[in-house]
């Protein structure tokens, strides 16, 4: 089964509508679960006016009844407050870094107003609705997903020496972290962070300036063995890559050590394996929890670096499109900083990667088939890891097997 996602609608047109297609028959859909996440990709210090123009919440069009999936596409809408896309003015000045020029070379024309609210971020209301969803499906397999932000600005400093992932470890759940990140401006873990990033902020708004900054996203619990090596487009590493790159403004992705690793000898990046009684346990955790393409069952860890927004008050040079004159790029409501915002919607691209992998290795017609594939998939994990003790070995039992769709 193949989990596909698409989304539709404009800036400051009707909304923002998102499509799932592939979800099982009986799924419980938490429409609160959603306007939380929603609510969470508004917050942030540094944010626009917009944001407290526009209070998100989900309206579920299709593919619900009696607040269960029906195997039919999900259909979700988030309306747009400021809908003034027919009567908003036509820019002539594209803005260095955004696609109001790019969008003009792809179209042959100067029609900036049509490439802007489009590729807006405003877009990023659907992938967070869909993320949580996928959240949702996970959430039944024991996983959980959750992003937070690493640093903004140059108020950042990566510990080549840290384990990826670290700051959660020995978190049974992930809600302590996840109140944390709610409670913090900054979606930070670390509430001592905060006065440096304040800082930062309030430097780029009096400079009239942006800032971006690095996001991280971590899961656990989430199965061994999903992804392939087969083919390039099913590793499981360049999926969740493209999928963050599609952000917009995220300009690199790490996964584990990511960039770390290339400056190491193998002997000092590569995950030992040794036994903890009846399991297969990892001395560390460099790779990130995917190696091959696969994800192996350690802590799944994954970073993406946005950088600064491109509507800056302090105006940077552009060309006015109409006349052919040197002019300051044009200006239009913005944030300073939207890194917090970033940390969620990265998450909810994490959770859709995860919940399409997980739904490709075990299908199924119906959550119930889907769980129990799910199930059968755990236990031959760990006949594989009880190599050796009796009942171990390398065959798997005789079984339904992933139930396939």
């Amino acid at each position: 089964m193949r989990l596909t996602y698409r989304s539709g609608g404009e800036s400051h047109g009707k909304g923002m509508v998102a499509i799932l297609e592939g979800l099982p028959k009986g799924l419980a859909i938490d429409t609160d679960a959603i306007d939380a996440q929603l609510a969470r990709r508004q917050r942030g210090y540094g944010r626009s006016g917009r944001q407290q123009i526009e209070r998100d919440r989900v309206e579920v069009l299709g593919g619900v009844r009696h607040g269960k999936t029906l195997e039919a596409p999900l259909v979700l809408f988030v309306a747009n407050k400021d809908t003034s896309i027919e009567s908003m003015p036509e820019p002539t000045r594209p803005r260095p870094g955004h696609a109001d020029l790019s969008g003009c070379y792809r179209h042959g024309d100067r029609d900036i107003r049509a490439n802007i609210e489009r590729s807006s971020a405003r877009e990023t209301c659907a992938r967070v609705a869909a993320g949580a969803v996928a959240q949702q499906l996970l959430a039944a397999l024991g996983a959980e997903v959750l992003g937070h932000v690493v640093g903004i600005g140059d108020a950042f400093a990566r510990d080549p020496s840290e384990e990826p992932g670290s700051a959660f470890a020995g978190l049974e759940t992930f809600e302590h972290a996840r109140a944390a990140i709610a409670a913090s401006d900054f979606g930070v873990l670390d509430g001592a962070r905060e006065p440096a990033l304040r800082a930062a902020i309030d430097a780029a708004i009096r400079d009239k300036d942006s800032l971006g900054g690095v996001v991280e996203v971590v899961a656990r619990g989430v199965p061994a063995g999903l992804g392939s090596f087969a083919q390039w487009d099913q590793r499981l590493d360049g999926r969740l890559a493209q999928a963050l790159l599609s952000i917009p403004a995220f300009k690199s992705v790490e996964i584990g050590l990511g960039h770390v690793a290339a400056q190491r000898p193998g002997s000092r990046v590569h995950d030992e394996i040794g036994r903890d009684g009846t399991r297969l346990v990892r001395r560390s955790n460099a790779a990130g929890g995917i190696e091959g393409g696969v994800t192996n069952g350690q802590l799944l860890v994954v970073r993406g670096a946005k950088k600064p927004i491109a509507t800056l008050r302090r105006r940077l040079a552009s060309v006015d499109l109409a006349t052919g004159d040197d002019a300051p790029a044009a200006f239009e409501r913005s944030d300073v900083c939207a890194v917090p915002a970033a940390a969620c919607i990265a998450e909810a691209m994490v959770a859709l990667v995860l919940a399409g992998a997980a739904l490709e290795l075990y299908g199924g017609a119906t959550m119930s088939q889907f769980v129990a594939a799910h199930d059968w998939h755990v236990r031959e994990v760990a006949r594989i890891d009880a190599c050796g003790e009796a009942g171990g070995g390398t065959r798997g039992a005789v079984g339904p097997g992933p139930v396939s769709a």
